[in-house]
């Protein structure tokens, strides 16, 4: 695929049928140069309505036949995911502007999930006991119904893949509602679900703003959504959705704290922070975005300095999602300037020959940050890293606790003790020890706390069975002749 050209039209698609609608459309644009690469339909209601009955009509037969034979697609889905690893690479390239790698990690990411899909039928198996002499109880677990995920820009292809093999193989029907920004890998996963075998009407796409958001929130017959994006929308969708009775997961922002400490290994710990704070353009909700230095740790802030004049933009940095995306994160350094932090590496006003209207903003580092700067509360977004200065432990671990948000903290040192304390006290629902990105791997939830995530339950893992199911209890008595006690 060219990178450059310019893509068909993005159509819904609803019943196995990809169809034109709307009035309204956005562009879509390459943030790597500014080129719009194609259009996305702002949907309706009735486009949502419209998708939920085919979903609905598809439930049926879908949640009818076995768990084995529903994840025998997954199976051969896995395997196109696999053949086609480069195409979709370079499509989340293409609306994203991951470098190469990057993208290619997170389609491998996508499999891995599949894989976990995969094995549901060796993990959900019923409970059966004989509770009284002939008498016997069971539990089975049983699919919800229609179930809706609206996913954000950052990962155009893993993130909705955090929901779409679980919820399926487990026997929902689902309504997909992607970003509007990064709306073309969306559809390309559509075409490989149907060449997989997955049945018209088990999964369909609602592309859109805000009124397909809060038409999905609102349906009455959607029993489950997840949400994935900012903190203040996910509030927003946790509230309508379950206040029209459904069940909601919704992962918001974060504001991860790295503490490092003085026994911390130098090499390892620079080029840990520098790749958290710049992977994905630091557009993820796991990247570092305050380094808690504990006494003396000068000598790894000046290694950190010289590992991250090594990200280049355009070359291993991509660009942000947008120019206003740009502006946000290049104002919270200004302002974070003026208020007293020292730039020790300044990403502003980058341009990258060649792609002069790309959203680039080059790795940034300030130092002398105080906890209550908007840069040490705020999610930026980018990659930006600000430096607190700590006296010991205690008032490292102080200020990680004093965030609003709990998706992830880390810890730098060589010592287990010392790591034990963070991984006991620190507010957060993933924890790493000498890792700058501590995403679990599958059957591992992914999932924080406080202000990062509203809901019971994670999103993947072992967790997301009980968000995607419901339990159906039966009692069997066949033996009139056995001897009873008092619970027969």
């Amino acid at each position: 695929m060219n990178i450059t050209e310019k893509l068909p039209e993005v159509k819904n698609y609803i019943n196995g049928k990809f169809e034109r609608n709307g009035q309204n459309f956005l562009d879509v644009i390459n943030p790597s140069d500014g080129s719009i690469i194609s259009t996305v339909p702002l949907s309706t209601f009735e486009d949502v309505d419209k998708a939920v009955q085919a979903a609905a009509r598809a439930f049926t037969t879908w949640s009818d036949i076995t768990l084995k034979e529903r994840v025998q697609i997954f199976f051969r889905y896995r395997t196109l995911l696999e053949k086609h690893t480069d195409e979709l690479s370079k499509l989340v390239q293409l609306e994203n502007g991951k470098t190469y790698d990057e993208a290619k990690a997170e389609i491998e990411k996508s499999m891995e999930l599949c894989e976990f899909a995969v094995s549901m039928p060796q993990i959900v198996v019923n409970e059966v006991q004989e509770v009284s002499k002939g008498v016997e109880c069971r539990i089975e677990r049983k699919p919800l119904g229609v179930v809706a995920s609206i996913t954000p820009f950052n990962f155009p292809n893993m993130v909705p893949h955090w929901t779409i093999p679980i919820a399926l193989v487990l026997g929902n029907t689902m309504i997909m509602k992607p970003s509007e920004l990064v709306p073309l890998s969306t559809v390309r996963m559509a075409d490989l679900l149907k060449e997989a075998g997955l049945p018209n009407g088990v999964f369909n796409i609602v592309n859109g703003g805000k009124e397909v958001v809060e038409a999905i929130c609102d349906h009455p017959d959607i029993k489950a959504v997840s949400f994935v994006g900012s903190t203040k929308v996910a509030k927003i969708v946790y509230r309508r959705s379950t206040s029209s009775l459904k069940r909601c997961i919704a992962l918001g922002g974060a504001k991860n704290h790295l503490l490092v400490l003085p026994d911390a290994n130098p090499e390892m710990t620079a080029s840990n922070v520098v790749a958290s704070m710049t992977g994905c353009a630091g557009q993820r909700c796991m990247a570092a975005s305050v380094m808690v230095g504990v006494d003396n740790i000068q000598h790894i802030i000046d290694r950190m300095v010289e590992d991250a004049k090594k990200i280049v933009p355009g070359e291993n940095l991509g660009p942000v999602i947008s120019e206003e995306a740009k502006k946000r994160i290049e104002d919270y350094i200004t302002e974070a300037e003026s208020n007293g932090a020292k730039i020790l590496l300044d990403g502003r006003n980058t341009i990258v020959s060649g792609k002069e209207g790309g959203f680039y903003v080059g790795p940034t580092i300030l130092d002398y940050v105080t906890p209550d700067m908007s840069v040490a509360r705020e999610e930026i977004f980018g990659p930006v890293l600000s430096i607190i200065r700590a006296k010991d432990l205690d008032e490292a671990i102080e200020i990680e606790n004093g965030s609003n948000y709990g998706n992830a903290a880390a810890v730098f040192t060589q010592s287990g003790g010392l790591a034990k304390q963070v991984m006991e006290r620190a507010s957060a629902g993933m924890i790493g020890v000498n890792i700058g990105v501590p995403v679990p791997r599958e059957p591992f939830s992914f999932g924080g706390w406080n202000e990062s995530k509203f809901g019971v339950g994670d999103i993947t893992g072992r967790s997301s069975i009980e968000f995607w199911t419901k339990n159906k209890k039966t009692t069997i008595k066949w033996n009139p002749e056995a001897k009873t006690n008092w619970m027969s």
